[in-house]
C-alpha cells in the first residue's frame, strides 16, 4: 500500500504553524502539530533563519514526500504582507532546497476543505481536524492548526487539478514565476497570475 508524508505550513513572523499527517492508502493519519514561537525575537530576518532552519529539520527529520503552505492573504497592512511574503518565501525555500514538492494554498481554499465554509473561523477549523484526526486535545494557540489544515486540505486535493500553485523543485518555480525581460534576465513574478 502507497504511503506517504504531507508537511503543512502556515507561515508567520509571531508563530509558524505546521503539522503532519501520513497517508496510507487512501487514509489520512496524525503525526504531528507544533508551532515556532517568534515572539520573543525583535529582528526580523532572525526570525526569517529560524523559520528557515525549523523547515529544514521538520524535512530532514520526517522526510516529507510533499509540503503544502498556506498562501498569505491580502490585507490592507502591506508592511504585514511583506513580512509574511518573506516568511512564506524562506519556508519554501527550505522544501525546494530539498527538491520536495510544494503546494500553495489560499486561506479560504483550506477552510473550505476542512470545514466546508470558506469563511470558517481558526476554532471551526480546528475542530473539525479534532473531529476527523481523532484529536484529544488541541493547541492553545491554532497556528498549528491552521500548518495542519494545509496538510489535510492537500490530502483532499489530491489528484485533482485545481491546485492555487505547485512547484516540484527551483527550476518549476522559477518557470511558473518567471517572465523574460527585454535584457535578457529572467524576472521573478513573486505575485501571484491572475
Amino acid at each position: 500500500m502507497q504511503e506517504r508524508i504531507i508537511l503543512g505550513i502556515d507561515p508567520g513572523t509571531t508563530i509558524m504553524g505546521f503539522g503532519l499527517i501520513k497517508v496510507v492508502g487512501k487514509k489520512m493519519h496524525f503525526l504531528q502539530m507544533n508551532e515556532l514561537d517568534l515572539k520573543k525575537y525583535d529582528d526580523h530576518y532572525i526570525k526569517l533563519k529560524l523559520i528557515f532552519e525549523r523547515t529544514i529539520e521538520l524535512i530532514d527529520t520526517h522526510n516529507p514526500d510533499e509540503i503544502a503552505i498556506e498562501a498569505p492573504f491580502f490585507g490592507k497592512n502591506v508592511q504585514s504582507m511583506l513580512k509574511l511574503g518573506r516568511a512564506q518565501g524562506v519556508a519554501m525555500a527550505a522544501g525546494l532546497s530539498r527538491e520536495i514538492p510544494i503546494t500553495e494554498y489560499l486561506p479560504k481554499k483550506i477552510k473550505m476543505a476542512i470545514t466546508g465554509n470558506g469563511n470558517a473561523s481558526k476554532e471551526q477549523v480546528a475542530k473539525m481536524l479534532q473531529s476527523n484526526l481523532g484529536l484529544k486535545t488541541l493547541p492553545k494557540n491554532l497556528d498549528a492548526t491552521d500548518g495542519l489544515a494545509a496538510a489535510v486540505c492537500h490530502f483532499y486535493n489530491s489528484g485533482r487539478v485545481n491546485v492555487d500553485k505547485s512547484y516540484s523543485g527551483w527550476a518549476a518555480f522559477v518557470k511558473q514565476n518567471s517572465t523574460p525581460s527585454s535584457k535578457g534576465t529572467t524576472v521573478i513574478n513573486l505575485r501571484s497570475k491572475k
